[in-house]
């Protein structure tokens, strides 16, 4: 029988906790462990030698680049999504190194393309043509329509969508049951609070709230 893949995530709660439960639930659909998670990275010191959901935090994050396995980035959140790509760098591993995950339950159109390190959880839809970039995390029930673009790192929460023909940039964060009207581009480094409407395209750095979607304040 082949051997499982071995796994560490970045991070040690929220979506990595989630990205844990994604591989679990590829092992099961699978009849067999396809998947193994070695542990999780966290730069927390008081947290090494501790477990989450059975697996030990095994310690920083800059340790992902000496052990033999793949990567999964699990880290970014509302409140540091515009560092992804620097908190990602910390763990010194080259881009072959990140594995793209999509749950069973996904729907993931045979003309989109996922980045390397991608993560698409259960009953999400990546429609026809997309392209979804490196280290993006499409959360449960979201929607990307037909030719949308998703910058690196952006996440895309639980039941955000996004219609057709969408430009995100890179380090978004689409806050859940957000919705994104078709044709409309947002710059990079941008948050779309929790509920928002966009109907029009949003500058680089901004969030947005509301229906229809405001700018509030900046991001950096």
């Amino acid at each position: 029988m082949e051997s499982p893949t071995r796994i560490v995530i970045l991070g040690s709660s929220g979506t990595s906790l989630d990205i844990l439960d994604t591989l679990r639930a590829v092992n099961e659909a699978a009849g067999r462990e396809k998947f193994r998670c070695i542990g999780l990275l966290d730069d927390n010191p008081s947290l090494k030698g501790t477990t989450r959901d059975g697996v030990e935090i095994l310690g920083p994050l800059s340790l992902a680049g000496n052990l033999d396995c793949f990567v999964i980035n699990g880290v970014g959140s509302s409140r540091s999504f515009v560092h992804k790509e620097k908190i990602t760098s910390q763990a010194g591993c080259p881009p072959e190194r990140f594995l793209t995950v999509v749950h069973p339950t996904a729907s993931v159109s045979s003309t989109a393309v996922l980045g390397l390190g991608t993560v698409v959880m259960q009953n999400a839809v990546v429609c026809s043509n997309a392209r979804v970039g490196s280290h993006v995390v499409v959360l449960p029930c979201a929607v990307i329509s037909h030719d949308d673009e998703i910058g690196d790192y952006t996440c895309i929460a639980t039941g955000a969508c996004i219609s057709g023909n969408v430009h995100v940039g890179q380090s978004c964060y689409l806050g859940c049951n957000s919705a994104i009207i078709e044709n409309v581009r947002v710059g990079k480094n941008c948050l779309v609070g929790m509920g928002s409407v966009v109907t029009r395209d949003v500058e680089e750095n901004s969030v947005v709230v509301g229906n229809p979607a405001r700018f509030l304040r900046h991001t950096t």
